[in-house]
């Protein structure tokens, strides 16, 4: 399962880069609709033991039509994220990662302020540590979570998300052990 995962989302990527020169004009990241800073928790569930994670993320959030200009349904967002932090392994090591979402507002479940949304996608993650048989430090990193944004009673617009969160290097190495976790995220848009 988790290398068709990474499989899917490297066809991802390369369509998402192969299709980039003919929408070159139109693609512009001026303009963000929402930008936000974020905390990632996390702890991975295989292999064992496990390894807590702390994050620190940026994130630009656009209509999707803005970054790939074709028809596409209002309630879909493209999301770029960034995060820095640490991963626990018995020790403090860096780790940082460069991630697109695709992400979809599930319109017909908002209430008011709260605006639940489902996403998927992928990037690149460096993690200064591995474990047995990773074989590399670089690796691509699909993530797919459900989420959603509110506004507190001052008027702060929140998000929070849960995410399944995936690190391999999709066979470019002989050695291809993943690592599986889960990430709570908890954020805030500036």
């Amino acid at each position: 399962m988790p290398c068709a995962v990474i499989r899917l989302a490297t066809f991802l990527i390369f369509s998402l880069a192969v299709s980039l020169p003919e929408t070159a004009y139109a693609f512009s990241l001026d303009n963000p609709q929402q930008i936000g800073i974020a905390v990632n928790l996390g702890s991975s569930y295989d292999p064992q033991p496990t390894i807590g994670f702390v994050q620190l993320s940026m994130m630009a959030l656009y209509d999707y039509e803005q970054i790939l200009p074709h028809a596409t349904p209002e309630p879909l967002r493209m999301k770029f994220e960034g995060s820095l932090g640490v991963g626990d392994d018995s020790r403090f090591r860096a780790m940082a990662s460069l991630n697109f979402f695709a992400c979809y507002y599930l319109t017909d479940l908002a209430r008011g302020s709260f605006k639940p949304y489902v996403e998927a996608g992928a990037g690149v993650a460096f993690t200064d540590f591995q474990v047995e048989g990773q074989g590399l430090r670089l690796n691509f990193n699909p993530q797919a979570g459900i989420g959603t944004e509110w506004q507190s009673i001052s008027g702060q617009r929140w998000f929070s998300a849960i995410r399944a969160h995936h690190i391999s290097n999709s066979n470019l190495h002989k050695d291809n052990r993943g690592i599986n976790s889960l990430f709570l995220q908890l954020g805030f848009s500036l």
